[in-house]
């Protein structure tokens, strides 16, 4: 068999947005941090632990009719920072650019911790300071490492 029986293949969509670099086994933490567990009806394909020159082993996450919004992406760079988005529209890509970390996110993320400001009745946003390997909290300094798809705000 030719190398391209063995390839797999998942078929193009009309209108969407592609994420791909994804690190290995990190598809599912981008369809939470999306809102997607298929209850909304949203047409997705994810491929998984795929070989990957640059990483070794990749995910890629298809979300048919969709784009992100600047706070997905923020948030999304924040577990995937090496991942690329491309717009597709009409099956071509129109765009395609490579995430950037920000240097905080705002209101896109909750404080785990329950004393935090911003977890009472005080009107505050979280803020987070994103870290190299994280964020911390602007106002209590609850550095979170691990699970940050958890915190994303619904």
């Amino acid at each position: 068999m030719s190398n391209s029986e063995h390839e797999l293949r998942v078929s193009k969509i009309k209108d969407g947005t592609v994420i791909d670099h994804v690190p290995g086994g990190a598809a599912l933490p981008v369809l939470a941090i999306l809102g997607i567990d298929g209850t909304g009806g949203e047409t997705v394909s994810v491929v998984m632990n795929v070989s990957s020159d640059s990483l070794g082993h990749k995910d890629i996450v298809k979300v048919e009719d969709r784009e992100l919004s600047e706070d997905e992406v923020d948030v999304l760079s924040l577990i995937a920072p090496e991942a690329t988005i491309n717009i597709i529209r009409e099956y071509e890509v129109v765009d395609k650019h490579h995430l950037e970390r920000p240097d905080e996110v705002t209101g896109v993320l909750t404080c785990p911790n329950p004393d935090c400001i911003t977890s009472g009745n005080e009107p505050v946003e979280p803020t987070f300071e994103v870290l190299e390997d994280g964020v911390r909290c602007r106002y209590c300094e609850r550095i979170v490492r691990e699970d940050i798809a958890e915190l994303i705000v619904r």
